[in-house]
Formats: structure tokens, C-alpha cells, sequence
């Protein structure tokens, strides 16, 4: 599920922008949004949830998606902020989290845009009665 992010614009898909000093903003230069390296799509990036995820920890992250164009969710909203969602072209990238003694396995989240979320039956939900079904947003 696609949740609201954390400055509140609804859950939705906005750019992933480049790191801006003050000094950028006080000579107001442009903010860029990111480039993948590997594809030269733009980067977006949403605030995601799995509610079948067991540790709390882990129930939340962050995807980053690769277009050309912002990424829109096809389904309405189940729930105030949320969503059921599924990822098209999910990948999930293994990296080392922690410093030090405290260090975890985690992952980066790639997807290249959305696709409608399967009801039980295996048809795309169009009704509030089908907002139990999300897709599986970690498979990788």
C-alpha cells in the first residue's frame, strides 16, 4: 500500500531531488531531480507500506521509482492515505545498513511505474470492497 509521505502530499509519487546546500538555495540555483546512472530515467520516489511484513521495522519503505514521467497509482484510495498498490518492474538491491557492531541487511527498492491491484478473482479492484487486496510490493 502507497501511504502518505511524510510531507503530506497525499501519498504520492514526487521527484527525487538532489541534495540543495544553503548556499545553492541563497544563490537560488534550480533544484535538479536525480538521474539513474544505469537507465537515464528521472528518479521519483513514495513512501510504501506492506502490511504483511511481520516486523514493524521493515513494514515501511521507500521506493524509487525510474520514468520518464511521474508514476501514478491506478487504484482509489482503501483507507485516509493509503492505497493498494502494485509495483511494476520491482527490484529489490541487498546493501548493508548500521554502522559498526550494528550493522543489518537491507534493501533499496526500484520499480519502474504501477500496475492496477488484482482483487482475489484477478481483476483490477474498481470498488472499496476489494481494498484488502495489495499486490505483493516485495517479490522480487
Amino acid at each position: 500500500m502507497i501511504r502518505n509521505h511524510e510531507n503530506g502530499n497525499g501519498g504520492e509519487v514526487i521527484p527525487d531531488n538532489e541534495y540543495q546546500s544553503r548556499e545553492d538555495r541563497a544563490a537560488g540555483r534550480p533544484v535538479r531531480q536525480r538521474i539513474d546512472e544505469v537507465t537515464g530515467k528521472r528518479q521519483w520516489r513514495a513512501a510504501v507500506t506492506d502490511p504483511g511484513e511481520t516486523k514493524a521495522k521493515r513494514a515501511s519503505f521507500e521506493v524509487t521509482f525510474l520514468a520518464d514521467v511521474q508514476p501514478v497509482p491506478t487504484t482509489a484510495e482503501a483507507l485516509p492515505g493509503m492505497r493498494p498498490v502494485e509495483l511494476d518492474g520491482l527490484t529489490a538491491e541487498p546493501r548493508v545498513g548500521g554502522q559498526g557492531e550494528f550493522k543489518y541487511q537491507t534493501y533499496v527498492f526500484r520499480a519502474t511505474g504501477f500496475k492496477a491491484a488484482a482483487s482475489a478473482a484477478g481483476k483490477p479492484s474498481r470498488s472499496a470492497g476489494a481494498a484488502s487486496a495489495t499486490g505483493d510490493s516485495k517479490a522480487a
